[in-house]
């Protein structure tokens, strides 16, 4: 607990000197950082393959190890994510609403930094990046505890950010990692009062369930994804199948892949049986109702439990409805309230869509894959939150902020 404490009060006095800096500077520090890992990338896709090749030894899933890798592309796209987050406009110092009282007092309300941010996450080691970029640019230090099956690599990541940040003159210790990886220091993690404002998981449902349930610190939820396609009565089905296999086969262990169809029975006959030779070109299992399955006898038989799962494998559920209510009814009772999607060319049906499914992100005749900080334009992510408070969807600048109202007067007093 000593060793979490000292890292606590190393942060906060990082984002008291973040608090600081103007714009240019942590711009100028983002931009360094983004070249520095571009220039490091052997060193840190060495400590990678060390991270991927225990992963393989251990079994881990072809999906999983995905996630864990890294390659030059997506050591650029890091880069280029921290690029992006120098370009953007900083939320800070935004004055949201301005009033003068009866009084004459000028109340104003202001775009503030949260403080130290505690992040606790699994597999990806972009993640180390993005969620220091992210932080920075809002004057926030983070403490950042990563999977153990990624340690090697978020080592590098986050040894290569300190050195690029402390060339710059500012204070290394606005991002650290906990390189201890046993369970017992994220439950300490957990409960780093007076130093952590806020802690954010982002991983699968067992992490995030952990955290919430055992975590004494404010926390923001990162959600599962049990994404939902809703092929209309309407839809083209040229672009239904086209979406749907982008939106589930791009990647499998992503949380904004899809991971349950819903099908209109007017155009099941037609629909399923090209969706289903399309999926299993790309080796994809499909978990069936009885009814999908009158259409591709040899489907697998659904159980309860594949409505509301998130595989992240190349396994998909699907469902024959018979009208919209029933798929949005079937979508808000199964759904993780991530991203959900219809494909239709009934307006009518697409707003309806829209209104009443309950989830952060909602397309119309589009993939879920974008649900994402980056095909947003916030840069990069943070995680993509389900809740409701504070923050909804993917968590850019702006979700990494509190407010703080500022009062002039000239002698007020109450009476």
């Amino acid at each position: 607990m000593d060793y979490l404490k000292a890292m606590g009060a190393r942060a906060k006095a990082a984002a008291s000197q973040l608090n600081l800096l103007d714009d240019d500077d942590k711009n100028r520090a983002l931009v360094f950082a983004a070249k520095m890992l571009v220039e490091n990338k052997d060193k840190i896709i060495s400590a990678n393959e060390k991270d991927v090749k225990a992963a393989k030894s251990s079994g881990m899933s072809d999906a999983l190890v995905d996630r864990l890798a890294l390659s030059e592309k997506r050591i650029s796209q890091m880069s280029e994510g921290l690029m992006q987050i120098a370009e953007l406009s900083s939320p800070l110092g935004e004055i949201i609403s301005e009033t003068t009282r009866p009084n004459g007092l000028l109340i104003q309300e202001k775009r503030v930094p949260i403080g130290v941010i505690g992040i606790i996450y699994e597999s990806r080691p972009n993640v180390t990046a993005d969620a220091f970029g992210l932080c920075f640019k809002t004057g926030n230090a983070v403490i950042l505890r990563g999977g153990s099956d990624a340690i090697n690599s978020n080592i590098a990541i986050a040894d290569t950010l300190r050195k690029a940040i402390s060339e710059c003159g500012i204070n290394g210790d606005a991002i650290q990692l906990v390189t201890d990886t046993s369970r017992e220091t994220v439950r300490e993690l957990m409960r780093l009062n007076g130093y952590i404002d806020v802690l954010i998981p982002r991983g699968g449902a067992g992490l995030i369930r952990t955290v919430v349930e055992t975590s004494t610190l404010p926390v923001i939820e990162t959600g599962t994804g049990n994404c939902h396609i809703y092929v209309d009565e309407t839809a083209d089905l040229d672009m239904a199948c086209k979406i749907i296999i982008n939106a589930k086969t791009q990647r499998f262990g992503v949380c904004n892949a899809c991971e349950s169809l819903v099908v209109h029975e007017a155009v099941a006959g037609e629909a399923i049986p090209k969706i289903v030779a399309e999926l299993r070109d790309k080796g994809v299992e499909i978990r069936a109702d009885e009814k999908a399955r009158t259409y591709v006898s040899d489907l697998k038989a659904a159980l309860e439990i594949d409505w509301g799962r998130e595989y992240l494998d190349a396994v998909i559920s699907l469902k024959v409805v018979s009208d919209i209510d029933e798929a949005i009814a079937h979508i808000n009772k199964y759904n993780t309230k991530h991203s959900e999607a219809i494909i239709t060319e009934n307006e009518k049906n697409a707003e309806k869509f829209l209104a009443e499914v309950d989830a952060a992100a909602v397309y119309v005749n589009a993939s879920t894959r974008f649900t994402d900080g980056f095909e947003f334009g916030f840069g990069a992510e943070i995680g993509i939150s389900t809740q409701k408070l504070h923050a909804r969807g993917p968590m850019g600048l702006r979700a990494l902020t509190s407010t703080k109202y500022q009062i002039r007067g000239n002698g007020q007093i109450r009476g």
